[in-house]
């Protein structure tokens, strides 16, 4: 987990298809799946669930559940599949995941968290790491949150993920949660301060270059959500400010060229190609002509032995 630039797992987002295109934007960011229920990985496709092409790495399969048992056995299957990390998601809100007991409610239950990590960790040497927020509800002084981090800490998990808001788990909205509460930068980079041995990782409301190395001069890695899906070739400038100016960014059209050749691929594998497109619709996000080359190709996808080379009409300049 050594990567200073992270994606967040975000539920219809990041597939294995936007992640291939993460994965030619950002050559370095450490790149998450969606959240999978690990009873579903016990019981479901697992090649649907599990799969990904292998110049996604490094990448970290995020698994939701509060059975440690289950976890267990899911961090064994991606283990398998060769994943090279796990997290926990303790910071999802909604009411679905709340019904199934797990998510940030589990921010309650700090013993259940620990006992989950331990279980995973006696299965798998891979690290595994857990995504929370900063409190819930009433549950949100400082003491609160150390008390959190430290039990599951001393489970063995040496990596947290802070999403710098808390979360309410009743009257708002999953997308209001990314929103309504407010930002506490302060509290993750005191975390980092009163923990200094774990790797501590900001997430909440990151949208610009300077503010992700601003960020950086306090905690260990900055975690990007939806902005990286709205304008997902905004990464190459991070990534640039990360690592320097030795490897120049693709350009758009570039990137847009090897999307082309991969859904290509996918097409031959079954894939429809609606699946591929939705995941490029931002890679123009502010360039003149953007709008009428996103409406050219979502209205041409569905059209019957329309292939990927759509991509290509009309590209804005």
């Amino acid at each position: 987990m050594n990567s200073s630039l992270h994606i967040a797992p975000m539920m219809d987002r990041t597939d294995r298809h936007f992640r291939y295109l993460l994965r030619l934007l950002s050559p370095d960011a450490m790149l998450y799946t969606e959240m999978v229920v690990a009873a579903a990985v016990l019981h479901g496709d697992r090649d649907r669930l599990l799969g990904f092409d292998p110049a996604e790495h490094p990448l970290v399969l995020q698994l939701g559940g509060s059975d440690p048992a289950q976890l267990a056995a899911a961090a064994v299957a991606g283990a398998a599949r060769g994943y090279d990390a796990l997290n926990l998601n303790i910071g999802c809100p909604s009411d679905r995941v709340q019904s199934g007991r797990f998510g940030a409610c589990l921010m309650a239950e700090p013993d259940t968290v620990a006992a989950c990590v331990q279980a995973m960790r006696a299965r798998v040497d891979l690290p595994v790491t857990v995504k929370t927020r900063i409190g819930i509800d009433a549950q949100d002084s400082y003491e609160f949150l150390c008390d959190f981090i430290g039990r599951v800490a001393a489970a063995g998990c040496d990596t947290f993920v802070v999403h710098a808001r808390k979360a309410l788990l009743s009257g708002l909205s999953p997308a209001e949660n990314r929103s309504i509460p407010p930002l506490r930068y302060e509290t993750v980079y005191r975390l980092k301060q009163d923990f200094p041995d774990l790797t501590v990782i900001i997430n909440g409301g990151i949208r610009d270059t300077p503010a992700v190395l601003e960020h950086l001069r306090h905690v260990d890695g900055v975690m990007i959500g939806r902005h990286a899906y709205s304008d997902p070739y905004w990464l190459t400038e991070v990534q640039a400010a990360l690592t320097g100016p030795d490897r120049p960014p693709p350009s758009r059209l570039d990137v847009l060229e090897r999307m082309v050749a991969y859904a290509e691929q996918e097409q031959r594998r079954g894939t429809r190609l609606q699946h591929i497109s939705r995941h490029l619709l931002g890679l123009f996000a502010g360039q003149p002509g953007a709008r009428a080359w996103r409406r050219r190709i979502t209205e041409g996808v569905s059209r019957p032995g329309v292939g990927p080379e759509i991509f290509l009409n009309g590209v804005p300049a």
